[in-house]
């Protein structure tokens, strides 16, 4: 069966804003009842979390509504390369072109020459934090690595994420929430499982 994860990425907070709008984040969602204050062994790769609360449906869509989270919530306030965990990524989008490039031969193969760039552009950024542009496929256009959107936001760079582990799908007026608590900034959902 193994374990999934939802984490809600700030793809707008800058290094030196993540912890104080983290703690923004956690305060409400502890106020709502949506997760509980003290921190537990409840997240895998963390040494503590928080446990869902006792309103924890507040959070999810009403369709799954009917089984409770087993585990908890964990925060990153550190430049983090966010990511969905098995698999591969299957395309990325221009902002300027909109044009999807695939990543995938047909036999679910990474192609090389288009994943190389995305993938040392990540590895720098994740080290240094300098985001370097990555030639478009299809327009030519130098884009910058953060500005790309990731086929099922497979991928999310930021310096905040919220991450939760086996809960039910979150509601869009939840995500919503989030974004509006975090200044209106632009927010990703990345889905993954081990």
């Amino acid at each position: 069966m193994g374990d999934h994860f939802q984490t809600i990425v700030d793809l707008d907070a800058r290094p030196e804003e993540a912890r104080g709008l983290a703690d923004r984040v956690v305060a409400w969602l502890v106020a709502e009842g949506i997760v509980l204050a003290d921190r537990t062994d409840c997240v895998l790769g963390h040494p503590l979390g928080h446990p869902p609360g006792p309103n924890w449906r507040r959070a999810v869509s009403g369709q799954d509504a009917d089984w409770e989270p087993w585990d908890g919530l964990a925060v990153y306030t550190q430049r983090t390369v966010f990511f969905g965990g098995q698999g591969e990524p299957t395309a990325v989008t221009c902002p300027r072109c909109r044009a999807a490039t695939r990543l995938l031969t047909d036999e679910w193969e990474l192609i090389d020459a288009i994943w190389t760039p995305f993938d040392q552009a990540m590895i720098l950024w994740h080290r240094t934090g300098e985001v370097t542009p990555v030639t478009c496929p299809a327009c030519a256009h130098e884009v910058p690595l953060t500005d790309w959107s990731w086929e099922d936001d497979f991928y999310a760079l930021g310096h905040l994420g919220l991450e939760f582990w086996n809960w039910p799908e979150f509601s869009d007026s939840f995500r919503s929430r989030i974004s509006e608590i975090l200044g209106g900034h632009r927010t990703a959902l990345v889905w993954g499982k081990l």
